[in-house]
């Protein structure tokens, strides 16, 4: 491997979303969908929990048949992890957050879902914070 080939292959492994950034077992899924906070946006429902330590927060996505056939849920699964990627800095810290897809994203770009959680960042927090308190 070339020396600019393995400078790339090094770079694309720092922008994956690891282990320790995901939600992985069932019953984290569920203890969010039974103790979370909510937030709607026209394509996304966002549920949050508090994680039990302080650390980065975790992501999880649901996406049901209803969504569209396979191509489309995983186009909107990409989606979305390049969005917490990016704004993982300006979302809410030390919690769990489910996105359940509502609608498909048809003509959805990832500057398009970027804009959409920015517009209810400061709601995320708001409600990140009163998870926490409770």
């Amino acid at each position: 491997m070339s020396a600019s080939c393995a400078v790339i292959a090094e770079d694309h492994r720092s922008l994956r979303l690891t282990r320790d950034r995901r939600l992985r077992h069932r019953r984290d899924f569920v203890r969010i969908q039974s103790t979370g906070v909510r937030v709607t946006t026209e394509h996304f429902v966002f549920l949050m929990a508090p994680r039990t330590a302080p650390a980065p927060s975790r992501l999880g996505i649901t996406v049901t048949k209803k969504v569209g056939c396979a191509v489309v849920r995983n186009r909107a699964k990409r989606l979305i992890r390049e969005t917490f990627r990016t704004l993982s800095e300006r979302l809410p810290r030390d919690v769990d957050v489910v996105v359940i897809v509502r609608k498909a994203l048809h003509g959805q770009t990832t500057n398009s879902v970027m804009r959409e959680w920015l517009a209810v960042e400061a709601l995320l927090h708001r409600r990140a914070a009163m998870g926490r308190s409770t």
